[in-house]
Protein backbone atom coordinates (compact mmCIF):
# COMPACT_ATOMS: atom_id res chain seq x y z
CA UNK A 1 0.00 0.00 0.00
CA UNK A 2 0.63 3.49 -0.96
CA UNK A 3 0.28 4.29 2.98
CA UNK A 4 -1.45 2.52 5.83
CA UNK A 5 -5.00 3.25 6.62
CA UNK A 6 -5.11 3.63 10.47
CA UNK A 7 -7.15 4.94 12.13
CA UNK A 8 -4.86 7.47 14.31
CA UNK A 9 -2.97 8.91 11.46
CA UNK A 10 -6.17 9.29 9.35
CA UNK A 11 -6.72 11.95 12.80
CA UNK A 12 -3.67 13.04 11.75
CA UNK A 13 -4.31 13.10 7.92
CA UNK A 14 -7.58 15.17 8.73
CA UNK A 15 -5.84 18.08 11.15
CA UNK A 16 -2.93 18.36 8.75
CA UNK A 17 -5.99 19.10 5.55
CA UNK A 18 -7.85 21.61 7.96
CA UNK A 19 -4.39 23.50 9.41
CA UNK A 20 -3.47 24.20 5.96
CA UNK A 21 -7.19 26.09 5.48
CA UNK A 22 -7.20 27.24 9.17
CA UNK A 23 -3.50 28.92 8.17
CA UNK A 24 -4.96 29.95 4.17
CA UNK A 25 -8.03 31.04 5.56
CA UNK A 26 -7.30 33.42 8.49
CA UNK A 27 -7.38 37.15 8.47
CA UNK A 28 -5.11 38.33 10.91
CA UNK A 29 -0.96 37.03 10.70
CA UNK A 30 -1.71 35.44 14.45
CA UNK A 31 -4.40 33.17 12.90
CA UNK A 32 -2.18 32.55 10.08
CA UNK A 33 0.82 31.21 12.80
CA UNK A 34 -1.93 29.38 14.80
CA UNK A 35 -2.49 27.15 11.67
CA UNK A 36 1.22 26.60 10.85
CA UNK A 37 1.74 25.06 14.34
CA UNK A 38 -1.40 22.51 14.04
CA UNK A 39 -0.04 22.09 10.53
CA UNK A 40 3.61 21.11 12.19
CA UNK A 41 2.07 19.46 15.40
CA UNK A 42 -0.03 17.15 12.92
CA UNK A 43 2.56 16.05 10.88
CA UNK A 44 5.18 15.28 13.39
CA UNK A 45 2.81 11.73 14.62
CA UNK A 46 3.11 10.84 10.75
CA UNK A 47 6.62 11.28 10.49
CA UNK A 48 7.81 9.23 13.37
CA UNK A 49 8.11 5.76 13.73
CA UNK A 50 9.45 3.99 16.90
CA UNK A 51 10.85 1.03 14.77
CA UNK A 52 12.86 3.44 12.30
CA UNK A 53 15.76 5.30 14.08
CA UNK A 54 15.63 7.49 11.01
CA UNK A 55 12.27 8.48 10.84
CA UNK A 56 12.28 9.51 15.16
CA UNK A 57 15.51 11.53 13.84
CA UNK A 58 13.43 13.04 10.49
CA UNK A 59 10.58 13.85 13.29
CA UNK A 60 13.15 15.81 15.51
CA UNK A 61 14.76 17.59 12.69
CA UNK A 62 11.42 18.70 11.08
CA UNK A 63 10.06 19.75 14.76
CA UNK A 64 13.11 22.36 15.41
CA UNK A 65 13.50 23.16 12.39
CA UNK A 66 9.82 24.23 11.89
CA UNK A 67 10.33 25.63 14.95
CA UNK A 68 12.93 27.87 14.73
CA UNK A 69 10.86 29.15 11.74
CA UNK A 70 7.83 29.80 13.77
CA UNK A 71 9.45 31.56 16.38
CA UNK A 72 11.25 33.71 13.57
CA UNK A 73 7.65 34.46 12.07
CA UNK A 74 5.64 35.57 15.20
CA UNK A 75 8.78 37.78 16.38
CA UNK A 76 8.20 39.39 12.78
CA UNK A 77 4.43 39.72 13.34
CA UNK A 78 4.72 41.33 16.77
CA UNK A 79 7.11 43.56 15.54
CA UNK A 80 4.53 44.77 12.94
CA UNK A 81 1.87 45.38 15.16
CA UNK A 82 4.33 47.81 17.71
CA UNK A 83 5.86 49.65 14.52
CA UNK A 84 2.63 50.02 12.22
CA UNK A 85 2.94 53.55 11.36
CA UNK A 86 6.17 52.97 10.80
CA UNK A 87 6.80 52.77 7.41
CA UNK A 88 10.94 52.50 7.35
CA UNK A 89 11.09 49.50 8.79
CA UNK A 90 8.67 47.69 6.59
CA UNK A 91 11.49 46.42 4.42
CA UNK A 92 12.61 44.86 6.90
CA UNK A 93 9.59 42.97 7.81
CA UNK A 94 8.90 41.71 4.56
CA UNK A 95 11.81 40.35 4.09
CA UNK A 96 11.68 38.46 7.68
CA UNK A 97 8.47 37.28 6.96
CA UNK A 98 9.40 36.28 3.88
CA UNK A 99 12.22 34.09 5.26
CA UNK A 100 10.41 32.41 7.71
CA UNK A 101 8.02 31.00 5.20
CA UNK A 102 10.60 30.15 2.83
CA UNK A 103 12.84 28.18 5.42
CA UNK A 104 9.21 26.57 6.55
CA UNK A 105 9.07 25.43 3.10
CA UNK A 106 12.72 24.30 2.73
CA UNK A 107 13.40 26.99 -0.23
CA UNK A 108 17.15 27.48 -0.60
CA UNK A 109 18.99 29.27 1.06
CA UNK A 110 17.53 27.71 3.95
CA UNK A 111 16.73 24.05 2.43
CA UNK A 112 19.46 22.29 4.52
CA UNK A 113 17.65 20.67 6.54
CA UNK A 114 15.38 19.32 3.82
CA UNK A 115 16.94 16.28 2.01
CA UNK A 116 18.06 14.84 5.08
CA UNK A 117 14.68 14.92 6.50
CA UNK A 118 13.34 13.46 3.02
CA UNK A 119 16.25 10.43 4.02
CA UNK A 120 14.46 9.30 6.83
CA UNK A 121 10.63 9.43 5.42
CA UNK A 122 8.21 6.81 3.60
CA UNK A 123 7.39 7.99 -0.21
CA UNK A 124 4.27 8.86 0.95
CA UNK A 125 5.32 11.29 3.58
CA UNK A 126 8.09 12.39 1.14
CA UNK A 127 4.83 13.28 -1.50
CA UNK A 128 3.07 15.22 1.55
CA UNK A 129 6.22 17.35 2.57
CA UNK A 130 7.11 17.91 -0.96
CA UNK A 131 3.59 18.90 -1.97
CA UNK A 132 0.60 19.13 0.75
CA UNK A 133 3.29 21.02 3.23
CA UNK A 134 4.15 23.90 0.38
CA UNK A 135 0.61 25.44 0.16
CA UNK A 136 0.24 27.19 3.24
CA UNK A 137 3.97 28.65 3.33
CA UNK A 138 3.43 29.59 -0.55
CA UNK A 139 0.18 31.16 -0.03
CA UNK A 140 1.48 33.20 3.12
CA UNK A 141 4.51 34.32 1.38
CA UNK A 142 2.12 35.59 -1.56
CA UNK A 143 0.64 38.10 1.27
CA UNK A 144 3.89 40.14 1.86
CA UNK A 145 6.36 39.94 -1.11
CA UNK A 146 9.43 41.36 -1.34
CA UNK A 147 9.64 41.21 -5.11
CA UNK A 148 13.48 41.99 -5.65
CA UNK A 149 14.30 39.51 -2.32
CA UNK A 150 12.42 36.99 -4.10
CA UNK A 151 13.93 36.99 -7.21
CA UNK A 152 17.02 36.44 -5.72
CA UNK A 153 15.63 33.47 -4.13
CA UNK A 154 14.19 32.28 -7.27
CA UNK A 155 17.66 31.81 -9.13
CA UNK A 156 18.92 30.35 -5.88
CA UNK A 157 16.53 27.33 -6.04
CA UNK A 158 17.27 26.61 -9.62
CA UNK A 159 21.10 26.24 -9.06
CA UNK A 160 21.63 24.62 -5.68
CA UNK A 161 18.71 21.81 -6.54
CA UNK A 162 21.05 21.22 -9.64
CA UNK A 163 24.39 21.57 -7.82
CA UNK A 164 22.74 19.19 -4.65
CA UNK A 165 21.14 16.47 -6.97
CA UNK A 166 23.72 15.86 -9.80
CA UNK A 167 25.82 13.64 -7.48
CA UNK A 168 23.04 11.88 -5.25
CA UNK A 169 22.55 8.09 -5.52
CA UNK A 170 19.65 8.47 -3.25
CA UNK A 171 16.63 8.35 -4.72
CA UNK A 172 14.56 10.58 -1.97
CA UNK A 173 18.04 13.30 -1.70
CA UNK A 174 17.10 13.58 -5.34
CA UNK A 175 13.43 14.01 -5.20
CA UNK A 176 14.46 16.51 -2.52
CA UNK A 177 16.87 18.92 -4.74
CA UNK A 178 14.43 18.28 -7.70
CA UNK A 179 11.50 19.72 -5.08
CA UNK A 180 13.88 22.54 -4.55
CA UNK A 181 14.58 23.22 -8.25
CA UNK A 182 10.97 23.57 -8.93
CA UNK A 183 10.37 25.66 -6.04
CA UNK A 184 12.33 28.22 -7.59
CA UNK A 185 9.95 27.80 -10.83
CA UNK A 186 6.96 27.65 -8.49
CA UNK A 187 7.98 31.09 -6.85
CA UNK A 188 8.17 32.71 -10.14
CA UNK A 189 4.73 31.26 -11.04
CA UNK A 190 3.91 33.21 -7.53
CA UNK A 191 5.06 36.60 -8.84
CA UNK A 192 3.27 36.19 -11.75
CA UNK A 193 -0.63 35.27 -11.03
CA UNK A 194 -2.08 32.85 -7.89
CA UNK A 195 -3.82 30.80 -11.16
CA UNK A 196 -0.80 30.02 -12.78
CA UNK A 197 0.63 28.85 -9.12
CA UNK A 198 -1.81 26.83 -7.99
CA UNK A 199 -1.81 25.38 -11.80
CA UNK A 200 1.86 24.07 -11.69
CA UNK A 201 1.61 22.98 -8.15
CA UNK A 202 -0.91 20.43 -9.19
CA UNK A 203 0.99 19.66 -12.03
CA UNK A 204 3.79 19.05 -10.02
CA UNK A 205 1.89 17.14 -7.55
CA UNK A 206 0.49 14.88 -10.03
CA UNK A 207 4.53 14.13 -11.70
CA UNK A 208 5.78 13.67 -8.08
CA UNK A 209 3.04 11.47 -7.03
CA UNK A 210 3.66 8.86 -10.04
CA UNK A 211 7.26 8.65 -9.42
CA UNK A 212 6.66 8.21 -5.42
CA UNK A 213 4.00 5.47 -6.18
CA UNK A 214 5.76 3.76 -8.85
CA UNK A 215 9.05 3.68 -6.08
CA UNK A 216 6.92 2.44 -2.97
CA UNK A 217 5.47 0.06 -5.38
CA UNK A 218 8.56 -1.24 -6.14
CA UNK A 219 9.87 -0.59 -2.41
CA UNK A 220 13.54 1.10 -4.45
CA UNK A 221 15.10 4.03 -2.89
CA UNK A 222 18.52 3.82 -4.06
CA UNK A 223 19.64 4.30 -7.89
CA UNK A 224 21.16 0.92 -8.21
CA UNK A 225 18.18 -0.64 -7.42
CA UNK A 226 16.88 0.35 -10.74
CA UNK A 227 19.22 -1.70 -12.68
CA UNK A 228 17.82 -4.62 -12.29
CA UNK A 229 17.73 -7.01 -15.61
CA UNK A 230 14.71 -8.31 -15.16
CA UNK A 231 12.76 -5.35 -13.50
CA UNK A 232 9.41 -4.83 -16.19
CA UNK A 233 10.34 -3.25 -19.12
CA UNK A 234 6.91 -1.01 -18.95
CA UNK A 235 8.11 0.22 -15.55
CA UNK A 236 11.10 1.51 -17.04
CA UNK A 237 9.59 3.15 -19.82
CA UNK A 238 7.00 4.34 -17.16
CA UNK A 239 9.24 6.15 -15.61
CA UNK A 240 11.38 7.24 -18.53
CA UNK A 241 8.07 9.62 -19.28
CA UNK A 242 7.80 10.70 -16.04
CA UNK A 243 11.70 11.93 -15.02
CA UNK A 244 11.47 13.66 -18.66
CA UNK A 245 8.05 15.12 -17.67
CA UNK A 246 9.09 16.26 -14.07
CA UNK A 247 12.37 17.52 -16.36
CA UNK A 248 10.07 19.97 -18.76
CA UNK A 249 10.88 17.99 -21.84
CA UNK A 250 8.76 18.59 -24.45
CA UNK A 251 6.12 16.96 -25.40
CA UNK A 252 5.58 16.08 -22.27
CA UNK A 253 3.49 16.94 -19.86
CA UNK A 254 5.26 18.62 -17.31
CA UNK A 255 6.80 21.39 -19.87
CA UNK A 256 3.73 23.13 -20.16
CA UNK A 257 3.43 25.20 -17.35
CA UNK A 258 7.13 25.84 -17.34
CA UNK A 259 6.85 27.41 -20.77
CA UNK A 260 4.04 29.69 -19.93
CA UNK A 261 6.34 31.21 -17.04
CA UNK A 262 9.38 30.91 -19.79
CA UNK A 263 6.75 33.27 -22.33
CA UNK A 264 6.30 35.86 -18.88
CA UNK A 265 9.35 36.07 -17.99
CA UNK A 266 11.09 37.16 -21.94
CA UNK A 267 7.70 39.32 -21.56
CA UNK A 268 8.60 41.17 -19.20
CA UNK A 269 12.28 41.10 -20.78
CA UNK A 270 14.07 39.32 -17.24
CA UNK A 271 16.55 37.60 -19.80
CA UNK A 272 19.05 36.58 -17.32
CA UNK A 273 16.73 34.76 -15.23
CA UNK A 274 15.02 32.99 -18.30
CA UNK A 275 18.33 31.71 -19.19
CA UNK A 276 19.37 30.59 -16.03
CA UNK A 277 16.53 28.97 -15.55
CA UNK A 278 16.34 26.93 -19.13
CA UNK A 279 20.13 25.88 -18.34
CA UNK A 280 19.24 24.58 -15.22
CA UNK A 281 17.19 22.56 -16.19
CA UNK A 282 19.03 21.20 -19.26
CA UNK A 283 21.43 20.12 -16.54
CA UNK A 284 18.19 18.70 -14.31
CA UNK A 285 17.20 16.58 -17.49
CA UNK A 286 20.85 15.39 -17.94
CA UNK A 287 20.83 13.66 -14.70
CA UNK A 288 17.72 12.25 -14.98
CA UNK A 289 18.25 10.70 -18.65
CA UNK A 290 21.90 9.26 -17.20
CA UNK A 291 19.34 7.34 -14.18
CA UNK A 292 16.94 5.96 -17.11
CA UNK A 293 19.71 5.06 -19.76
CA UNK A 294 21.76 3.47 -16.85
CA UNK A 295 18.74 1.41 -15.67
CA UNK A 296 17.84 0.35 -19.46
CA UNK A 297 21.16 -0.33 -20.40
CA UNK A 298 22.99 -2.00 -16.99
CA UNK A 299 22.35 -5.72 -16.91
CA UNK A 300 22.69 -6.55 -13.14
CA UNK A 301 21.35 -9.66 -11.87
CA UNK A 302 17.93 -10.56 -9.40
CA UNK A 303 19.00 -10.20 -5.84
CA UNK A 304 17.58 -12.54 -3.45
CA UNK A 305 16.76 -9.71 -1.03
CA UNK A 306 14.72 -7.38 -3.95
CA UNK A 307 11.62 -9.02 -3.46
CA UNK A 308 8.20 -7.00 -4.99
CA UNK A 309 4.92 -8.17 -6.25
CA UNK A 310 2.75 -5.98 -9.23
CA UNK A 311 -0.73 -6.39 -9.30
CA UNK A 312 -2.40 -6.01 -12.42
CA UNK A 313 -4.26 -3.06 -10.93
CA UNK A 314 -1.13 -1.08 -10.14
CA UNK A 315 0.73 -1.61 -13.02
CA UNK A 316 -2.51 -0.71 -15.06
CA UNK A 317 -2.48 2.44 -12.78
CA UNK A 318 0.82 3.50 -13.33
CA UNK A 319 0.93 2.62 -17.34
CA UNK A 320 -2.37 5.21 -17.12
CA UNK A 321 -1.05 8.01 -15.65
CA UNK A 322 1.89 7.76 -17.82
CA UNK A 323 0.06 7.98 -20.65
CA UNK A 324 -1.20 11.23 -19.02
CA UNK A 325 2.09 12.62 -18.33
CA UNK A 326 2.68 12.29 -22.02
CA UNK A 327 -0.13 12.99 -23.92
CA UNK A 328 -1.34 15.90 -21.33
CA UNK A 329 1.02 18.35 -23.36
CA UNK A 330 -0.31 17.53 -26.83
CA UNK A 331 -3.98 18.29 -25.39
CA UNK A 332 -2.83 21.52 -23.33
CA UNK A 333 -1.47 22.81 -26.35
CA UNK A 334 -4.26 22.80 -28.33
CA UNK A 335 -6.23 24.34 -25.50
CA UNK A 336 -3.26 26.94 -25.25
CA UNK A 337 -3.94 28.04 -29.00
Amino acid sequence: MFFNINSNKMFFYFILFFSTLISISANSWLGCWIGLEINLLSFIPLISNHKNLLSSEAALKYFLTQAIASINFLFTILIKLILLKNFEINNFISIMINSSMLMKMGSAPFHFWFPNIVEGLSWFNCFILMTWQKISPMILLSYYMNYNFLMMIMIFNVIIGILGGINQTSLRKLMAFSSINNLGWMLATLLISENLWLFYLLMYSFLISILCFTFNLLNVYFINQLFIINLNSLIKISLLINFMSLGGLPPFMGFFPKWIIINFLIMNKLYIITFIFIMMSLIMLFFYIRIIYSSITFNYLKMKWFKFYLKNNSMLLINLFSMISLLGMIISTFTYI
